[in-house]
């Protein structure tokens, strides 16, 4: 709800640059950091989904999420996203039930229509229609579940449902079939609402969740100018579509102080039905202990200075150091 401090996850995408890491300890690795989060009091992990990526981008994520389930106890396990259009509806809701039942009742199925032709073209699929694909399959799951068509059922009756986009279209797209949209931006609440409305769904079940790109340090100006080659990394294989062309919006990584964090998340939030927000576990090969320290701060001081923040919400953003 609007006001109430929404819950704080990872976002992992598993890439290795230059292949800096043996693949399984890539894996290995990721899954330690998200037992020892969830220990000091994650809220949730989410993960995503690229092919073709020569940096070894996760091209399947509930196959990963399956592995987090089995390693973990409380935590929400999000999608952000699944690229729907590239499955055929009855796998995407049994694997997604599977996961469910792993996790007892844990997961959060973002979907989304995906943006690169080269991902449609490996997997036979149309990508001028990617959003009507979208829609219709958001809409097949839960008829498939409950008919029995897909078997066995999720833990969750209903399972959230996320749809994920940048523009009104995905804004709404997620509101017709009165899934969470997965994306934080105060211009896209209108066509969300709108989208609700036209599916019959009441405006107060209007939530929102995404990514916060940030990176948390105690001495952001140090640290960024550790990490800003891997953040030019990451934006450049977004822009180039991994090695093969598309395109997509990005983002600018910030290096926080928590408190500073905290401030500026209070910022974009205000006012919104944010209830779920995330930020990258790792940029690219960046150094472990980088990556270390900022869970701890995310778990450990992040949630009391954004609960402090949201409760004399409408402050300026805080500036910050921009890669």
């Amino acid at each position: 709800m609007v006001g109430e401090i929404p819950r704080i996850g990872l976002y992992c995408d598993l890439r290795n640059p230059g292949g800096a890491k043996p693949w399984p300890d890539v894996y290995a690795d990721t899954l330690e950091r998200i037992v020892e989060a969830e220990r000091r009091g994650l809220d949730a992990v989410w993960v995503t989904e690229h092919h073709g990526f020569a940096d070894g981008y996760l091209p399947q994520p509930l196959v990963f999420c399956s592995a987090v389930a089995a390693r973990t106890q409380k935590l929400r396990i999000g999608t952000g996203i699944v690229i729907a259009p590239l499955m055929q509806p009855l796998a995407l809701a049994e694997q997604a039930a599977i996961v469910d039942l792993v996790s007892a009742g844990r997961l959060e199925l973002g979907l989304g229509a995906g943006y690169r032709e080269d991902e449609f073209a490996a997997f036979g699929a149309e990508h001028s229609r990617r959003y009507e694909t979208l829609e219709s399959m958001a809409k097949a799951l839960p008829e498939l579940w409950a008919s029995g068509k897909a078997t066995p059922a999720p833990a969750q009756s209903p399972l959230p449902l996320w749809i994920g986009g940048r523009g009104p279209r995905g804004a709404r797209i997620a509101g017709r079939v009165g899934a969470g949209f997965l994306w934080i931006d105060r211009e896209l609440l209108e066509p969300y609402l709108k989208g609700l409305s036209q599916g019959g769904h009441d405006a107060s079940s209007a939530r929102m969740g995404g990514l916060v790109n940030l990176f948390l340090a105690d001495d952001p100006e140090a640290v960024m100018a550790r990490i800003r080659e891997h953040g030019r990394h990451n934006r450049d294989t977004y822009k180039r579509g991994g090695e093969a062309g598309g395109s997509a919006p990005l983002l600018r990584l910030n290096v926080f102080s928590p408190q500073d964090a905290a401030r500026n998340i209070a910022g974009v939030i205000d006012g919104l039905p944010v209830t779920d927000i995330f930020c990258f576990e790792r940029i690219g090969a960046m150094d472990d202990e980088l990556v270390d320290r900022h869970i701890e701060l995310l778990t450990d001081e992040l949630p009391r200075y954004l609960e402090a923040e949201l409760q004399t919400a409408g402050k300026n953003t805080a500036g910050a150091n921009t890669a």
